[in-house]
């Protein structure tokens, strides 16, 4: 660990006893490799079942009379088309329409919302948003978040849990007992397969965890996670979009609900549409590992992009990552790769390369 941490998940003696670090991310010790081999690891998502520790996500309550108005200023969604008990997935934009974090706002009902974002800069544009309107903001570090992935996901929870998990749509969620403990279980999570991610407090968040462990659950390590997310198409903030992209240069442009009142960002990103300086891809990388991360990418010597987010796939075989590309170039073109210590080439790829029809997240 290279710096101090200001946040600590309750799982930080778990995380260290399978042989990690707590390397920070967003000032929370993080599990970014365990003693397993994240192979394996990746393996247990696509084929069982498999968790995250993602409580270094920041969680937001948001309540009152006004919160609606706040987050309809604050976001690119449509806040009134989100009923109680489902979510979306949505974008936070600055003045000039560039991407300033992404989240997921869940609506809670009885006028509380929750709004869980990574890196980005949410919590000052929301207080911005929420000056002179009725609604009170709490963030909050005890809620705990843990991410249970894979086809196995629901029969494991489904059998341990005071509802049925069966009739959670994608991007819905429920308040629920499991093992017996009071939590929040919602039909998301950031693998391209079916999961859930269950919200519940630091005091309970340990024996959820040895419980699932218990249950045949793998403990998965963020090395893991960029591997089926990358696989998925999945973007992170600060590598796969930032503050210079706006939502249509990334493949997020169906977050924006152009027709609704005023939002922080809308005329900017609204006159950015249709003049795309990138594009999001995936590229099939010739190599037998992963890239470092900001190799060039050329196209008949011209300088036309650059990759973000590399992995190694064992299970497909493919050195893959998400790349930002001039928006001209086509799926199926090869591209030169250069970096400090390597030449080698890429072809463009359809993305999502696993599960292209989401028919996994959406079953």
């Amino acid at each position: 660990m290279t710096e101090e941490l200001s946040r600590t998940s309750a799982l930080a003696s778990r995380h260290t006893a399978l042989g990690s670090g707590l390397e920070d991310w967003n000032g929370m010790g993080t599990a970014w490799t365990y003693n397993s081999d994240p192979n394996d690891e990746h393996d247990a998502v696509r084929e069982a079942v498999g968790m995250f520790d993602m409580s270094p996500l920041k969680k937001v309550f948001v309540r009152g009379s006004d919160v609606v108005a706040t987050l309809d200023h604050l976001t690119t969604r449509d806040i009134s088309k989100i009923d109680p008990g489902k979510a979306a997935y949505l974008c936070i934009l600055t003045e000039n329409g560039g991407i300033a974090d992404d989240a997921i706002v869940s609506n809670n009902g009885n006028d509380e919302w929750m709004i869980v974002h990574g890196s980005g800069d949410t919590m000052a544009l929301l207080k911005a948003s929420a000056k002179g309107r009725d609604v009170q903001i709490e963030f909050s570090d005890d809620l705990h978040d843990l991410s249970v992935q894979g086809p196995k996901s629901l029969d494991i929870l489904d059998t341990e849990c005071d509802i049925n998990l069966g009739d959670l749509a994608y991007f819905e969620h429920a308040s629920a007992r499991l093992f017996g403990h009071p939590c929040r279980i919602s039909r998301t999570g950031y693998s391209g397969e079916r999961g859930y991610e269950i919200f519940a407090d630091a005091s309970v968040i340990g024996d959820i965890w040895d419980k699932l462990v218990e249950a045949g659950v793998m403990p998965c390590s963020f090395t893991a996670l960029d591997k089926v997310r990358i696989e998925a198409g999945l973007l992170f903030y600060g590598y796969d979009m930032t503050e210079d992209n706006t939502p249509w240069e990334v493949g997020l442009g169906f977050t924006v609900s152009g027709s609704k009142g005023e939002f922080r960002g809308k005329t900017a990103v609204m006159a950015a549409k249709g003049k795309e300086a990138t594009q999001n891809v995936c590229l099939d990388i010739d190599h037998s590992d992963m890239m470092a991360g900001g190799e060039t990418l050329y196209l008949d010597g011209n300088e036309v992009g650059v990759i973000n987010s590399p992995c190694y796939s064992r299970r497909l075989g493919k050195s893959l990552a998400l790349a930002h590309l001039h928006p001209s170039i086509e799926i199926g073109t090869t591209l030169n790769v250069a970096g400090d210590d390597i030449e080698t080439k890429a072809k463009v790829i359809s993305m999502p390369i696993h599960d292209p029809r989401k028919s996994k997240t959406h079953a």
